[in-house]
């Protein structure tokens, strides 16, 4: 147990500055206790700044005491040095009293761990062979820290402030809760607002089969809540509006309620009675405000030592240890001063000898409080302090440096930590500092040119936010950068812009203006051009990126292995491959191997290489060669530390297993990719393509029609066009299921023009049957007749499987149109082979399905109807049914008629599922191809047995009795039972309707 936990018990002789018990969270930590006692699990808590968190964590812990559960808590601390795993070995190295027991019982890759826990070096076995490569050598830590954490035997590892953890600690938490000890229970806290991404974690993670997980979410207090925190810390009763003023004042944050509370206090622990006082604290406007005049009250009451220790620690901005404290303050007997401020309550022990503020609301108040003067002399004095330490923290160095004036020691520490942060994997950090170092106008031209590269390098390598970005194009016009440096910076701002939404054009204009200025850096300039010859980036003529391509291709042929030629390899056969060029698997061997582009420091590159490659031939029908190179470029990815890299190659997972039908949970972890990378148009966009496609199949056409928007389908330009042209195609499906053909029409339109503008009919394959579909529709067969002539013509002498599957299909619809049913079947059913062939059981489900139309096949459309069922696609089962009824046949149950009393049966659970999403009765009978009149005696059935009396109760009402909602994976089959509910009569307008969606 670490001696942040047992320091609960030791508190209760100081004077109460919090609640003794816990106040407004007896669900949540219900919630949390029963979790940890479900080992293995992982229990993420989140909430802002003095929600609670660390109280929640500590009461959940104080309750595991004198059990038999090793517990331990680390924190997190907010200026990141590139120190990976530093979290993690320090809540470890306290478990050596555990470790004596089971030292019998020690694996030898345990010997790992020597150099990293010298304390516990004397029971861990001896150390291994150190691998030679850094890669080996992590995976071998990792399942070091992995055995003795199951070695340790029931645990519970509470990690606080995880969004200040470094990316390596990140990685190894993930890495042990992939695969978690049994007894094993991990517990983390974090600000959502203060994350480096989307997820505590590093990306979306999801526990294995047989780990328990919970995401706890930690909303402020409300009136009641307040008012039972203050009766608790004053041990007094205090008003209804007391307690009301007190929150409005504090939003109800504990942290900041506890702080006023202290104020209102007396030296000798009473509470202000005077009105004046009390109202004029709680009268401050803001809590930032609020706090920092109860800080400062505080901090004028204490001694003059020991408030230049507090001082100190506030400078310091992380927990220190005692010495180093005193150092800084300038003050002799700093044990003494800190014992004072902990028994004030205005230190705690965060760590173990280390000490620092309770919040970091609390140290920003007593920072600013600091004259500038003595700020700076303080800056200074912890500068110089932290730079005899062994290692130096070079973050905290540059920061200090910078805040003291010390411009050239500044600098120096932070293109030092940025280069060590690199090397480390946490491109974030890197780049929050050279960030800052080109910012200032004071920074000298030499420094300024160096070190915006740099950051140009970084933000390619990682997830780099907008203001990164901003940052490079201001600098594109400083006059402090050489010329050779400004064309490079205009080559890497391209770079950056073609992955943010609604910039793609400007970065291609930023690089084609890069290639004119490179002539004297041939090698940046061959990597413009290489850029330039993919042609998903732009709707330019295909002939236009061709001749790119070709001119970077004659360059390749003769340089040798090396960086430069895997970052040019990753855009030329990323071009051959998604334009369907019959070279592209020949060139294959132009690639190094994976030794060679480690040697060559190229492994980021031949990462992009390979998720590259999985990108273009799944684009082209190619989806077993896509899934080889998808699974070796995620691998590459995450060993080279590249974020941005592994975005895009999870977004093509997504969009390959949409192809391959593996539909379970796909919404759910598009959507979390999409939050995750928000702000990068080609994950994105691929992820909103799916989200359509899926929202399609499922009914759901509001959200579909905004999610192929999102891709900006509208805006090719800007635009991924392959993605484009695959949204125009789920755009007329939607039209088309809505009966909505002129509109159908008018997007086939649209389609047809960008590929003929761009030249390249290889991606016609993800509209093709559509835009054949909705010209027929309208009676447009010349149109349908002309597109499909267009489309054989431009894939003559590509190797693009899935255009070609499209056009079998196209001329199939087309020879139907003009009565030729000997053709008409011909080609239907070697459309049919061909798209089962490639992989594509919903598409061939599709087209399968038109021709069981034509013959009236009952038994292919019966067999079809569950086809759609197992993928959830239930717009398209309920067209099937409604099919086979209109043959005369009747649907057959797996398990046969039952009667259902006052459970839902599958067809009122369907549609309820769309009452809970807010459809009409006329959209409901749209997507079910129920008449209306059967949808209202379905809506009355729904209420009546959920009990309710209104549509609007209808969402509640699944989610109470534990009845999923439509897409809801956890969701039985159309046959199977669903939970009984108490009947009660409806006195709802089963007919209400609102405005139908256009369209």
């Amino acid at each position: 147990m670490t001696r942040a936990t047992q320091s609960v018990q030791l508190s209760t002789t100081r004077r109460r500055t919090s609640s003794p018990v816990l106040i407004g969270r007896a669900r949540e930590l219900e919630s949390l206790a029963a979790a940890v006692a479900a080992a293995p699990s992982v229990v993420f808590v989140e909430g802002e700044a003095g929600v609670g968190k660390s109280r929640l964590v500590a009461e959940m812990a104080a309750g595991l005491r004198g059990g038999s559960r090793w517990t331990a808590v680390g924190y997190c601390q907010p200026l990141r040095d590139p120190f990976p795993y530093g979290v993690v070995l320090e809540c470890l190295r306290l478990c050596a009293e555990r470790l004596e027991r089971v030292r019998g019982r020690l694996g030898p890759v345990l010997g790992m761990l020597r150099r990293y826990l010298p304390e516990l070096a004397h029971l861990l076995p001896p150390a291994p062979p150190g691998p030679k490569d850094a890669a080996a050598e992590r995976h071998q830590v990792f399942r070091a820290v992995r055995d003795l954490l199951a070695a340790l035997g029931p645990a519970v590892l509470v990690i606080e402030d995880a969004h200040w953890a470094d990316e390596g600690s990140r990685q190894l938490l993930r890495f042990v809760m992939s695969d978690p000890p049994p007894g094993l229970s991990l517990v983390m806290t974090y600000r959502r607002e203060d994350l480096p991404g989307d997820a505590p974690l590093g990306r979306t993670f999801r526990p294995p089969p047989g780990t328990t997980g919970m995401h706890l979410s930690l909303a402020p207090l409300d009136s009641a809540g307040v008012r039972g925190l203050v009766e608790g810390i004053l041990g007094r009763p205090v008003t209804a509006g007391f307690a009301e003023t007190v929150r409005e004042r504090t939003a109800g944050i504990p942290f900041v309620v506890e702080e006023i509370t202290c104020a209102l206090r007396t030296r000798e622990g009473r509470l202000r009675t005077d009105e004046t006082t009390a109202r004029r604290l709680l009268d401050i406007v803001q809590v930032p405000v609020l706090l920092r005049e109860a800080m400062t009250e505080r901090m004028h009451a204490l001694p003059g030592d020991t408030r230049a220790v507090a001082e100190a620690s506030a400078v310091l901005g992380v927990p220190a240890t005692a010495e180093l404290l005193g150092a800084v303050a300038g003050v002799d007997r700093a044990r003494a001063q800190v014992a004072i401020l902990l028994e004030r309550a205005v230190l705690v022990e965060a760590v173990e000898n280390a000490y620092g503020f309770r919040h970091a609301l609390g140290q920003r108040a007593v920072y600013d409080a600091l004259p500038g003067p003595h700020r700076q002399e303080l800056h200074l004095r912890a500068a110089r302090e932290l730079a005899q330490l062994t290692p130096r923290p070079l973050v905290r160095l540059a920061s200090h440096s910078r805040r003291a004036g010390l411009t050239e020691d500044w600098l120096r520490y932070s293109e030092e930590a940025a280069d060590a942060a690199v090397r480390a994997g946490d491109t974030s950090t890197a780049m929050e500092l050279l960030r800052a170092a080109v910012a200032d106008p004071a920074v000298g031209a030499g420094d300024v040119n160096r070190l915006a590269l740099k950051l140009c390098e970084c933000a390619l390598i990682g997830l780099h936010h907008r203001e990164v970005t901003d940052r490079i194009e201001r600098l594109s016009c400083d006059p402090r950068l050489t010329d050779e440096v400004r064309a490079e910076l205009h080559l890497w701002l391209g770079l950056l812009l073609i992955r943010e939404a609604g910039a793609m054009d400007r970065g291609r204009a930023e690089i084609e203006l890069a290639v004119e200025a490179l002539h004297s850096r041939p090698e940046r300039r061959l990597r413009g051009m290489s850029v330039l010859a993919v042609p998903c980036m732009a709707t330019v003529p295909f002939t236009t990126d061709l001749m790119w391509l070709e001119r970077v291709e004659a360059s390749l042929d003769t340089m040798p292995q090396g960086s430069l030629r895997t970052a040019l390899l990753a855009n030329t056969l990323c071009a051959r491959t998604i334009s369907g060029s019959p070279q592209a698997a020949d060139r294959l061997g132009l690639l190094p191997s994976v030794s060679e582009a480690e040697a060559a420091g190229a492994l980021h590159d031949l990462a992009r290489v390979h998720a590259n490659l999985a990108d273009g031939w799944a684009w082209t029908g190619h989806y077993e060669r896509a899934r080889k190179f998808l699974r070796s470029g995620l691998s590459l990815a995450r060993q080279a530390g590249a974020s941005y890299i592994t975005g895009t190659a999870e977004a093509t997972r997504v969009r390959l297993d949409w192809y391959s039908g593996a539909w379970d949970g796909l919404a759910e972890r598009a959507d979390r990719l999409a939050r995750a990378y928000a702000h990068l148009l080609p994950v994105t966009c691929e992820l909103r393509l799916v989200q359509g496609w899926l929202a399609t199949a499922r009914g759901d056409w509001d959200h579909a029609e905004a999610a192929f928007r999102d891709t900006r389908m509208d805006q090719p330009e800007s635009a991924i066009v392959p993605v484009a042209v695959a949204a125009t195609g789920g755009t007329i499906t939607l039209l088309l299921h809505r009966n909505d053909a002129g509109a159908a029409c008018a997007y086939a339109d649209r389609g047809a023009a960008l590929l003929r503008r761009k030249g390249l009919w290889v991606w016609a394959g993800e509209m093709a049957c559509e835009a054949v579909e909705a010209y027929l529709a309208a009676g447009r067969r010349d149109d349908a007749q002309a597109f499909a002539d267009e489309l054989a013509a431009g894939v003559v002498g590509f190797d693009a499987p899935l255009a070609h599957a499209a056009l079998v299909a196209c001329r199939a619809r087309l020879a139907d149109a003009a009565g030729d049913t000997t053709g008409a079947a011909r080609l239907s059913e070697d459309a049919v082979d061909r798209l089962r062939a490639l992989g594509l059981p919903y598409r061939a489900a599709r087209f399968a399905e038109w021709v069981a139309t034509r013959v009236a096949d009952v038994a292919t459309l019966t067999g079809l109807t569950r086809t759609y069922e197992k993928l959830d696609a239930s717009v398209d089962a309920a067209r099937c049914r409604h099919l086979v009824r209109g043959a005369g046949a009747a649907t057959p149950s797996r398990r046969g008629r039952r009667g259902y009393g006052n459970e839902l049966s599958p067809r009122e659970r369907e549609v309820a599922s769309r009452l809970a999403d807010g459809r009409t009765n006329r959209e409901i009978a749209q997507t079910m191809f129920l008449s209306r009149r059967t949808v209202e005696e379905h809506v009355a059935n729904v209420l009546r047995k959920l009990g309710v009396t209104s549509r609007q109760e209808v969402a509640h009402r699944l989610a109470y009795h534990g009845l999923p909602r439509r897409g809801d994976p956890t969701a039985p089959d159309d046959h199977g039972s669903s939970t009984g509910t108490r009947a009660a009569p409806p006195r709802a307008d089963t007919r209400e309707e609102r405005p139908a969606p256009r369209g």
